[in-house]
């Protein structure tokens, strides 16, 4: 057990799938995982472990934020000895590529954040996803006949920015989409020596402005999430 996580040790699996929001948590593993229970609910962050065609998963929320994200995801690597944690979550779409409902496999992560200065006094603003855990994942996608777009993405600390240049973003970081959560992901796994990928779903448009509906969000996201399970079943 932690400050933040109930589980014994035993009960949480070697790989994570990890959603932001909690109600998404529980809809995973009731929709999709076998004899599951509740393994941790501190502060209302679910923590799901079950079985995906046979194979060990936990469902686990992040909460909101690097901060959040920063938290569960260290606890994680460090104290129940995850080897893997794939993010699920929404985006926003920085592209004119990216329409809603596409999914995104995030390639690296730009910040400017201070996470990874406080955390270990690192300099870096960029971090890369882990390759290993993207190979599997895009040739899982492939498997599944599924279309997987690829690109960098901006995680920021600011969900209302006053001023939004999402174009300079795009042009000078390659940054298709941004969310929130990533780039602590992303720096845990690296000090850690483990294994961190991304699959975003397109949730807005910053292009057409066109948006999807907070219900939509929890429940229809399913291509990543399939596509998450499916990936686990090889790792």
């Amino acid at each position: 057990m932690t400050a933040h996580i109930q589980a014994e040790k035993e009960q949480i699996a070697q790989t994570v799938i990890m959603p932001g929001d909690p109600l998404r948590a529980k809809f995973i593993a009731e929709t999709f995982l076998e004899n599951y229970e509740l393994v941790s609910s501190v502060r209302n962050i679910y923590a799901y472990t079950g079985f995906y065609k046979g194979k060990k998963v936990t469902i686990m929320a992040s909460g909101m934020g690097m901060g959040s994200m920063g938290i569960y995801s260290y606890e994680l690597y460090k104290f129940y000895n995850v080897k893997n944690i794939i993010r699920v979550g929404t985006a926003g779409s920085y592209s004119p590529d990216l329409n809603v409902y596409d999914v995104l496999l995030t390639n690296a992560s730009y910040s400017d954040s201070t996470f990874a200065k406080v955390q270990n006094n690192s300099d870096k603003n960029i971090i890369n996803a882990s390759n290993s855990l993207n190979l599997c994942i895009m040739q899982t996608a492939e498997k599944l006949n599924m279309h997987l777009s690829i690109g960098n993405i901006y995680s920021t600390d600011v969900f209302y920015k006053e001023n939004e240049n999402y174009a300079e973003l795009f042009k000078k970081y390659g940054c298709v989409a941004v969310e929130m959560e990533s780039f602590a992901l992303f720096h845990n796994a690296e000090i850690l020596n483990k294994n961190a990928a991304c699959i975003l779903t397109i949730s807005n448009s910053f292009i057409t402005n066109e948006e999807t509906k907070s219900e939509e969000r929890e429940k229809n996201f399913t291509d990543m999430i399939k596509l998450a399970l499916e990936t686990a079943l090889i790792l």
